[in-house]
């Protein structure tokens, strides 16, 4: 309650600037691309805390350092599978295949 009421005493600048950053970082987690979102929902299928840590850090190194351009084709593509990915079934062959991680078995007839 303290906190609420500071805010509503504090000049109607300092409230717009409060909401304005709120704004800024929710809007900034949507900036990810399709594809970084797919590495996110694999390290979401870790088994503890610290492998999904360290896994979040490899997905945004490895976008960052990495250099490699993400098209559209690409990130279409990586929307059709951040649709259809499991955690339940990431270990299957199938689970590995609908996350993208494996080529499907009849990919090449």
């Amino acid at each position: 309650m303290r906190f609420f009421c500071s805010l509503t005493a504090s000049p109607p600048g300092a409230l717009l600037a409060l909401v304005f950053s709120a704004a800024v970082l929710i809007s900034a987690a949507g900036c990810k691309s399709n594809c970084r979102q797919l590495s996110e929902k694999a390290c979401d299928c870790t088994s503890s805390s610290t492998e999904r840590t360290s896994c979040l850090q490899i997905a945004a190194n490895k976008e960052t350092a990495s250099g490699v351009i993400i098209t559209a084709e690409d990130d279409d593509r990586c929307k059709a599978l951040l649709d259809q990915c499991d955690c339940r079934l990431i270990d299957t062959p199938a689970g590995k295949e609908r996350c993208g991680f494996a080529v499907s078995s009849d990919a090449g007839q």
